[in-house]
């Protein structure tokens, strides 16, 4: 198993990209911290995994404050005895120009999809450094490498995100902790879907985006958890300060 032995913190866990990494990072071993808003979705998962003979443990919280992460991963480390693997997956979402983003739309687009990653790297390093070493994941968009419009909050957050990715990978080489992005185009998620459900035909919105995509299909969480699970192990122990697309083809253009 590819992650035994290993304790992960995974972000977002309950729905989506992060509960697919959380049931994937399960099944090769590891055991599974899980961390959201919402208490009930994140048990509905951890008790999946563990009558199917994994190890989970929820822990609600808010990634834009600190003292809820600093709780996080003191628990991570209690429970857990230590932690290897970080993956920040929680995000959010919206559509808009720069005239159509109010400063809290703006705020909130950034607290969420940056200051959470700060914050929570911030606390996991020391015990990523006690372990020897480890992985942090950072889920970021092909929209943090290519424009798109009425996308300028997003964009910019998850383009923020990119360069975090490389700058904390260049910071933390020395000591073993690689720090990597994965860059999803269109993926079948709630938040996908909800992307969708903002046009006027959710429909003929998906169609135009999937004929946008060269491979011709939506990416699924589960897809993404493969990737994350390979840049969580072994296999990938050469790599870090990459932002990978994936994307089917999207930003090949």
């Amino acid at each position: 198993m590819k992650l035994a032995g290993k304790n992960a913190i995974i972000t977002g866990a309950g729905t989506g990209i992060g509960r697919a990494c959380a049931e994937l990072f399960a099944r090769e071993g590891a055991r599974v911290v899980l961390a959201g808003r919402r208490r009930e979705p994140l048990e509905e998962v951890a008790a999946g995994i563990t009558g199917r003979g994994g190890r989970a443990l929820a822990q609600p919280c808010d990634i834009t404050r600190e003292a809820d992460l600093e709780a996080l991963v003191a628990r991570a480390v209690r429970e857990a005895a230590g932690l290897h693997v970080v993956v920040n997956n929680a995000a959010y979402w919206m559509a808009g120009t720069i005239e159509e983003t109010s400063e809290a739309d703006w705020d909130r687009m950034m607290d969420t999809n940056l200051k959470g990653v700060f914050l929570l790297v911030k606390h996991a390093l020391p015990e990523l450094r006690r372990a020897g070493g480890g992985s942090i994941i950072n889920i970021g968009s092909v929209l943090g490498l290519v424009g798109m419009k009425q996308r300028v909050a997003y964009s910019t957050s998850k383009g923020g995100l990119v360069l975090l990715t490389k700058c904390l990978a260049l910071d933390h080489a020395a000591e073993k902790i690689r720090v990597n992005c994965i860059c999803p185009s269109l993926v079948d998620t709630p938040m996908g879907q909800d992307s969708l459900e903002r046009a006027d035909n959710a429909a003929a919105e998906r169609a135009r985006r999937v004929a946008q995509i060269p491979l011709g299909s939506a990416g699924t969480p589960e897809d993404v958890a493969r990737l994350a699970l390979f840049l969580a192990g072994q296999d990938s122990g050469w790599i870090t300060g990459a932002a990978i697309p994936l994307d089917g083809g999207f930003s090949a253009y």
